[in-house]
C-alpha cells in the first residue's frame, strides 16, 4: 500500500483510484462496508482502490486541548488500512489551506484535479468543506460536473443502534472490549513501540512491555486479558498475555500507559512495535495492602486470562 500525503504533487501512477473518504477512526464495521463498496467499484473500473482520510484528524486539528479520542493512531489505521486490501492511502495533511477550501474548491481541486479519483464512497451522513457546508447531495452534483463517480452507503446497525466511533469508545469506557469488537469487526488494538518503565513487574516476576496511550482514547482502566502481535524484531509473533491498563496505584501517581506480561515468553523487547488487542476486562485497578497480595492477584489474573484465550 503506497501512503500519499499531498494533494497538490502526485504521482500519475497514484491517480485515478475508487476511493472510500472519511476519518475511518477505529476501521469500524461502517467504515468497512464503505471501503467494501469503493472495492467493488474500483472491481469494475479497473482502478486501484484507494482510502482517503486526513491527519491530524479534523477534531484533534480544531480542539487540540480537548481530551483525547482516537481509537487508532496514524500509524495503525495504515496498518489495518493495508489488511483489508487497500492500494493507495490518500492520508492528507490537515491544515489551514485544506480546512478553508470550500465544498466546490475541495472537489474540483482536491478529488477532481489533484487526486484525479474516478469514483468516491462516502457515509450518508458525510460532511465536507469548510465549516462543512457540503453533504452528499452537494457532493452528487459536483461529481457529475467534475467526473467522478459518488455513491452514499447506508449508515451500518447493530443491535439496532448505528455503529459508530462514539458507540465503541462508550463500550470500552465501560470495560466491554467485546461489544467494541462486535461494532469494530476486529479485537480492539493499540499499537506501538516498547518504551522503559520503572521495571517494577520484572522485580515481582512479571516482566511487563509498557507503551504509551497518551493521545489515545483510554479503555476502562483495570486488567484484561490481551493477545499481542510482536510486530518487529528477532521475538516477532503472536502470544498471549495479561495487561494492566491504567495509572498503577500501587505505586503513587503515574502516567496511564498499558502493561503487558506475555506468556510463555523470554526476551528483550524494548523499542519493538507490539499490537495489543483488549480481549476481556477481568477487573479495575486496585491499590492492594501488601506487595505479597498484588503478586498473589496478578497469578490469578494471569490463570483468568490464559482459561479466557484458550476459549476463542
Amino acid at each position: 500500500m503506497r501512503i500519499i500525503r499531498d494533494y497538490q504533487f502526485v504521482d500519475p501512477t497514484d491517480r485515478g483510484a475508487s476511493a472510500a473518504i472519511g476519518n475511518f477512526d477505529g476501521v469500524h464495521r461502517g467504515h468497512q462496508h464503505v471501503i467494501d463498496i469503493a472495492r467493488r467499484e474500483a472491481e469494475k473500473l479497473g482502478a486501484p482502490l484507494g482510502v482517503m482520510t486526513f491527519e491530524p484528524h479534523p477534531r484533534e486539528y480544531f480542539a487540540p486541548k480537548a481530551p483525547p479520542f482516537r481509537l487508532m493512531n496514524a500509524e495503525a489505521r495504515a496498518h489495518r488500512l493495508e489488511w483489508l486490501g487497500v492500494d493507495k492511502l490518500y492520508e492528507l495533511t490537515f491544515n489551514d489551506t485544506l480546512s478553508a477550501l470550500s465544498p466546490e474548491d475541495f472537489a474540483r481541486k482536491v478529488i477532481a484535479e489533484g487526486l484525479g479519483l474516478r469514483h468516491v464512497v462516502v457515509g450518508e451522513d458525510f460532511r465536507f468543506g469548510k465549516k462543512r457546508a457540503g453533504g452528499v447531495e452537494e457532493l452528487t452534483a459536483l461529481g457529475a460536473e467534475l467526473g467522478f463517480g459518488v455513491t452514499a452507503a447506508p449508515l451500518l446497525r447493530d443491535t439496532g443502534e448505528g455503529i459508530s466511533s462514539t458507540a465503541i469508545r462508550q463500550a470500552l469506557s465501560e470495560g466491554r472490549p467485546r461489544d467494541a469488537a462486535r461494532m469494530l469487526g476486529h479485537w480492539h488494538r493499540i499499537d506501538g513501540e516498547v518504551i522503559r518503565g520503572d521495571q517494577r513487574g520484572r522485580e515481582l516476576g512479571f516482566p511487563t512491555a509498557n507503551m504509551s496511550i497518551t493521545g489515545l482514547h483510554p479503555p476502562k482502566f483495570g486488567v484484561y486479558a490481551v493477545k499481542v502481535d510482536v510486530l518487529t524484531g528477532p521475538h516477532a509473533g503472536a502470544y498471549g498475555g495479561a495487561a494492566s491498563m491504567g495509572v498503577r496505584p500501587m505505586f503513587g501517581e503515574n502516567l496511564p500507559n498499558l502493561e503487558s506480561f506475555l506468556f510463555d515468553f523470554k526476551g528483550d523487547l524494548y523499542g519493538e512495535q507490539l499490537s495489543v488487542a483488549l480481549i476481556d476486562y477481568l477487573r479495575p485497578e486496585e491499590k492492594f495492602s501488601s506487595i505479597e497480595a498484588l503478586v498473589s492477584q496478578m497469578d490469578a489474573d494471569c490463570v483468568r486470562a490464559r482459561e479466557i484465550l484458550a476459549g476463542l
